[in-house]
């Protein structure tokens, strides 16, 4: 009787004798050099157990002997044995050529998680393709502020006015959210949104909004909502800003009126020399009814004959000619633009300037606040600058503004000066040369041994970096700065009866950590002049006596 044939292999593979019963062995293939083994090693795979059975049934109980019977093994056996053989070690090939191919898949599925890199970067988290062609971060801001007002002499209010004072409080003066990132390198983009901005306009909330995209290191273009490249002020994020609030003309002329506009512009930086252009529309919603033009939704809502956006020009050059280090230098620049706006007038002639303007309207208006951060009445107000009825005796409309600037900066190891020139031309019916001012000057010094930071694709102030961050129980106490400085501005021209005033303001700022910002401020108005104002309000503030301590603490990342 014949032997099956894994019966036969497996005799010959171990080179056992026969016996009665029938058992289980297992078989273990060697990866590499394809030889067979009985038990389990190194680089070795389980093929599988196998089963001997006997080769005849049990002799008669008669028998003289209990042996069983020699098998003899023919060449058909032979050819048999070398068949499974065969077969064994195709199969442990096969496990071979799998087990390599498992193992490369799982190779690759770890490469794969390793092309995306998530780390915590300036407090925030940052994702990057292993390659470097896409980026992606999360960017934010809490600035929390005070402001309590410990002189407050003003004239009594008339009529149905409220009263002219400027109130205390706190407020969430800040509150951004945002994204931005790269992708194939040359590409970048960023969103932002404030959720504290634009008294309730959902559209003005939105501050960047653009896609750039950087033909070299110190070249780039961009296009969507991005700030006015004008005043060294305005160019600092409010995160690095040595006061709580800008100063007045820089407020007025620039930030009021919303610097965040549509647009396309083109930048070039390097260390020495930064210069950036810009045109623009209005911006995609308006910061208030007065300091947009033709339409109080900027330009998100034009439509219903309400006029064609408003649009603009401008520039600013700026550059270090003295420079040792990144502590010692002069930073010099000016700025130049000219923005035109349309009035528009309904069929009647009239025009409607009020907050929820239906087709006419817009013109332009210039206020300002004496750098409070909670009550930023408008003590200063120009009105708007189109008024009265198409053609009718004593109307003006204005048709464009031009706005001039020059800055400079001087920082010398922890101290450091900064002073600002502004003016600003009013041009259309019934102007003839009028014109608004401003500028502003101030010191400050790190008790702690720090320098002023710059931002080389900005020309602007950076983020503070303390020697020793604070610690409890340590010797670290941050960055601590004290400043002091002069501001004024000047909103009356020919018939425009807008108010002047100047004012002093001292701050004394705490850096606990790069990221982390306590500011506190003292403002003292030493002289304001609304006479002759036509608006109410704003006249109730002649010759007032204004003093305010103010609050802000900031966290961003």
């Amino acid at each position: 009787m014949k032997l099956s044939k894994l019966a036969v292999a497996i005799a010959a593979i171990l080179g056992a004798g026969v016996s009665f019963g029938a058992y289980a062995i297992d078989l273990y293939v060697d990866t590499k050099t394809e030889q067979i083994y009985a038990k389990p090693g190194p680089g070795r795979v389980h093929m599988g157990s196998f089963v001997r059975q006997d080769a005849q049934a049990k002799v008669p109980d008669n028998t003289a002997s209990s042996a069983a019977a020699v098998i003899p093994v023919d060449k058909t056996d032979a050819a048999e044995l070398t068949a499974v053989r065969r077969d064994i070690e195709l199969k442990a090939k096969m496990m071979g050529a799998r087990l390599t191919s498992d193992l490369a898949s799982l190779e690759e599925r770890v490469k794969e998680t390793e092309k995306v890199h998530i780390e915590f970067h300036e407090g925030a988290p940052h994702f990057a393709s292993k390659d470097g062609n896409f980026t992606f971060a999360i960017n934010g801001r809490m600035q929390v502020g005070s402001q309590y007002n410990f002189i407050n002499d003003v004239l009594p209010a008339t009529g149905a006015n409220l009263p002219n004072e400027l109130n205390s409080g706190v407020t969430l003066r800040r509150a951004r959210l945002g994204v931005e990132g790269t992708f194939y390198k040359i590409w970048d983009y960023k969103f932002e949104y404030d959720f504290s901005r634009g008294n309730g306009s959902v559209e003005s909330g939105i501050t960047d909004a653009f896609l750039r995209m950087n033909v070299t290191k110190p070249f780039s273009v961009k296009v969507g909502s991005f700030k006015e490249p004008f005043s060294l002020e305005e160019a600092a994020s409010n995160r690095f800003l040595t006061f709580i609030e800008r100063h007045m003309s820089v407020n007025s002329f620039v930030d009021n009126p919303n610097t965040y506009k549509t647009g396309i512009g083109a930048n070039y930086a390097v260390p020495r020399f930064q210069f950036g252009v810009a045109f623009q529309t209005e911006p995609v919603g308006a910061w208030s009814a007065a300091s947009t033009t033709v339409n109080a939704a900027g330009n998100n809502s034009r439509n219903n004959g309400s006029g064609d956006q408003g649009w603009e020009g401008i520039g600013r050059i700026t550059g270090r000619p003295w420079m040792e280090d990144e502590t010692k230098f002069l930073h010099v620049g000016i700025s130049a633009g000219h923005t035109h706006v349309n009035t528009q007038y309904l069929a009647n002639g009239t025009i409607n300037v009020g907050p929820n303007q239906t087709g006419g309207g817009g013109g332009m208006a210039f206020f300002a606040f004496p750098g409070t951060n909670v009550d930023r009445t408008n003590v200063l107000n120009t009105g708007n600058l189109s008024i009265g009825n198409k053609g009718a005796p004593g109307s003006r409309r204005i048709d464009s503004y031009d706005r001039f600037g020059a800055e400079g900066w001087l920082v010398h190891g922890p101290f450091s000066a900064q002073t600002e020139y502004l003016r600003t031309n009013i041009n259309g019916q019934g102007y003839d040369g009028e014109h608004f001012t401003g500028y502003y000057g101030f010191l400050s010094y790190f008790l702690t041994g720090e320098s002023k930071a710059y931002h080389v694709r900005n020309g602007a102030a950076n983020r503070i970096k303390p020697k020793q961050n604070f610690q409890w129980n340590g010797s670290g106490w941050g960055a601590w700065e004290i400043a002091g400085g002069y501001d004024y501005i000047n909103l009356n021209s020919g018939v425009v009866r807008g108010g002047k005033m100047d004012m002093v303001r001292f701050g004394l700022n705490w850096y606990p950590h790069t990221h982390v910002k306590i500011q506190n401020n003292i403002t003292y108005v030493l002289n304001v002049d609304t006479s002759g104002s036509p608006i109410p309000r704003t006249a109730g503030f002649n010759n007032a006596d204004l003093s305010s301590f103010l609050t802000q603490v900031q966290v961003d990342f």
